[in-house]
């Protein structure tokens, strides 16, 4: 074990002017030593091999960006020329797909080099041994989309026959849909890397794999570089076997990545063998996420998981994001929206997504693509995914939460009542749990768990009155059920638990919820909703239903294009907010919260509070114009709290009157700390 000095910061280097053209693998970063084959390629329908078309890599064939827009075609064939630079020449030659939906076999220089099945994970072909003698040469890839996807990993991509759940699925991403790029490495290489922060949080574990004729020779030398001076601690040097068992280094002065200060160290790996010297670059944080009863805690402090739904697609590439700032956009999006969590929702995401969390300090549940309908294939499809998450996404501090299977998608939701289903479920979670136990991890997210980390459901419901007693009924009865919509006209009541009554040792948390027809609608119920689960202590997070609209779906707080939508002057992140105000009455409508025909109201204002210490909060009122942001009258005290965290504080009276003239008015409820506005709730009165 040696000690050495941290890092100070991190920071993208340049990118390409090739479409998606930055570098795609950030965590396992060789950027020193690669090229980028996105852009234009050959385009061939069908098996033919008439190529009478030009598609665009990495856009899937469906959309716009891709220029070719073909739907509910299930083969085609891509090919491109390419030249390995002179200085590779004595190095292996690697060719890198980000993902391909869903059956791909490439050949270079008309020698099949390799397949891969699946369509969302990351796979590599050394094409050394098939380059010709010529200067130039050409990759091919035959790819397989089945129209019908029932039976393989697709997530929300529309299926044909139809999906269960087709009328909440979008328009498919066929093809090639992340980036294509060369790497040059040596014959003896990382194969790969885990950055794990130590229990104590006083350094990294350094575990990889080494490859290659020299691995039992190859000396590892690994070091943090320090990105301001551009300067390295002094390498240690072990062997690979030494690697492969895991080493630690510790870090004097450690600084921990939060989501209030994201700090990230930049670990080096370089293998010297016989063969030449293979250098990797990868990110790390220190960080513990943990649970203990019904707390979410990291870094020792709890915290709660105040998240947002991100599905992942765009109007003109599909599941492709169209630029790498398009990933940064949508995370600022979710944080001035007050959320602290995105939820990834059925996708595994381009590696570039989870790096921008990283450095943003937004919380990240990741999941797999679900399959649709149940049997032996399907499973087998939905497992192949697990370790490939887990090693390729494990060392992301944002990752905070493992998901696994959704509401029973690829189960025939029927997993009470088949222990065939049960089986293949609780062995994903062992797989997970194996893999990695240092993030809870749920099983089946939505209802009916058998074994989890969290106990999360999935509620909608519009009306006030019946949000709040399905939300008290989850969260005080020991077998509580509740009606699913799980197909049209078909309601049917789920359990939480399978064969046992709700733990009450783990976090509860409602990971999916929403509702209202209009966008003025949904920012009213966002308000009311996420309020009411503010309500419980024993609730430790949510996930609002949704961050976009997607195609024609319209639950997004922003458009498709991400315009933020009209949200009738209720901000989410003031039902977000690290602290903010519970009122005690149920609300009529959108513009209408309380009807007071002789203008006077009266009701009890709540303080809750998410932040680390007890907070002395006094609660102001004023009043503006309906649905307005501001204030006109002048603020009038109404008392004080103390606001302890994570426990509903005891209730203000406040006791107003309508001013005149005016039949309708907003109040404003200010939370105010020594001075500082900490949070702020709204209530529109009508006569």
């Amino acid at each position: 074990m040696t000690t050495i000095s941290p890092a100070i910061g991190l920071a993208d280097g340049p990118t390409d002017t090739v479409p998606r053209g930055e570098y795609p693998r950030p965590q396992f970063d060789r950027a020193h030593s690669w090229r980028s084959l996105n852009g234009e390629w050959e385009f061939a329908r069908g098996t033919g091999h008439v190529f009478d078309a030009t598609i665009v890599v990495p856009f899937a064939w469906e959309t716009p960006a891709s220029g070719i827009e073909a739907h509910w075609l299930e083969r085609a064939v891509y090919r491109r020329r390419f030249a390995v630079p002179s200085e590779w020449q004595d190095e292996r030659v690697v060719l890198h797909f980000g993902a391909v939906h869903h059956e791909a076999s490439v050949s270079v220089d008309g020698v099949l080099v390799g397949t891969h099945v699946g369509g969302s994970t990351h796979f590599e072909i050394d094409i050394t041994n098939a380059l010709s003698g010529d200067i130039d040469h050409e990759v091919r890839v035959e790819v397989y989309a089945p129209v019908d996807k029932r039976n393989i990993v697709h997530g929300k991509q529309r299926s044909m026959p139809r999906d269960d759940y087709d009328s909440c699925a979008f328009t498919p991403s066929s093809g090639i849909w992340q980036p294509v790029w060369l790497e040059c490495r040596p014959e003896t290489f990382l194969d790969a890397l885990v950055l794990t922060p130590t229990a104590d949080l006083t350094g990294l574990q350094v575990t990889g794999r080494v490859r290659g004729e020299h691995s039992a020779t190859a000396v590892v030398e690994i070091s943090i570089d320090s990105v301001d001076t551009d300067t390295a601690s002094t390498p240690v040097s072990i062997s690979a076997a030494a690697l492969e068992e895991g080493y630690v280094i510790t870090v004097t002065q450690p600084r921990l990545w939060s989501p209030s200060d994201p700090y990230l160290y930049r670990v080096r790996v370089d293998v010297a063998s016989d063969s030449g010297v293979d250098r990797v670059v990868s990110n790390a944080g220190l960080r513990r996420i943990e649970t203990r009863g019904n707390g979410i805690y990291l870094n020792g402090r709890r915290i709660s998981l105040r998240g947002v739904l991100d599905q992942g697609y765009w109007p003109e590439t599909g599941m492709t994001a169209p630029t790498d700032a398009a990933f940064v956009r949508d995370l600022e999006i979710a944080r001035d929206a007050g959320f602290t969590m995105v939820r990834k929702h059925l996708k595994l995401e381009d590696p570039r997504f989870y790096h921008h969390a990283d450095l943003a300090g937004m919380l990240v549940w990741a999941e797999p693509a679900s399959t649709g309908r149940f049997s032996a294939a399907a499973a087998r499809s939905f497992a192949a995914q697990i370790r490939p998450m887990a090693e390729s996404l494990g060392s992301h501090p944002s990752i905070v939460v493992w998901g696994l299977y959704n509401e029973e998608w690829g189960l025939d939701w029927d997993l009470p009542n088949d222990p065939e289903k049960q089986a293949v479920v609780r062995a994903a979670f062992d797989e997970l749990s194996g893999l990695d136990s240092s993030r809870p991890i749920v099983d089946n997210s939505g209802w009916t768990h058998l074994e989890t980390d969290l106990v999360d459901w999935h509620m909608y419901d519009e009306h006030p009155s019946g949000w709040a007693r399905k939300v008290r009924e989850l969260v005080e009865s020991d077998d509580p059920t509740f009606p699913v919509a799980v197909a049209v006209d078909v309601t049917v009541d789920k359990a939480l638990m399978i064969g046992r009554s709700v733990p009450r040792d783990v976090p509860f948390l409602n990971s999916e919820f929403g509702g209202g027809w209009t966008s003025l609608d949904r920012g009213w119920n966002l308000h009311w909703q996420t309020q009411e689960l503010r309500r419980h202590d024993s609730i430790a997070g949510w996930v609002w239903t949704e961050l976009n609209d997607i195609e024609h779906e319209s639950a997004g707080i922003v458009d498709a294009s991400r315009t933020l939508k009209d949200d009738g002057g209720r901000p989410a992140r003031y039902a977000n907010a690290e602290t903010t105000p519970v009122f005690d009455i149920v609300p009529v409508a959108p513009g209408r919260d309380i009807v007071a025909p002789d203008g006077r109201v009266t009701f009890g204002v709540a303080v809750s509070h998410h932040g680390a210490d007890d907070l002395d909060v006094d609660v102001f009122i004023a009043w503006g114009p309906v649905f307005g942001l501001e204030a006109e009258s002048t603020e009038l005290r109404s008392g004080r709290v103390v606001a302890q965290p994570f426990i509903l504080s005891d209730a203000v009276t406040i006791e107003t009157a309508l001013p005149d003239p005016g039949n309708a008015r907003r109040l404003h409820v200010i939370l105010r700390s020594e001075g500082a506005e900490v949070g702020r709730g709204l209530i529109d009165v009508v006569r």
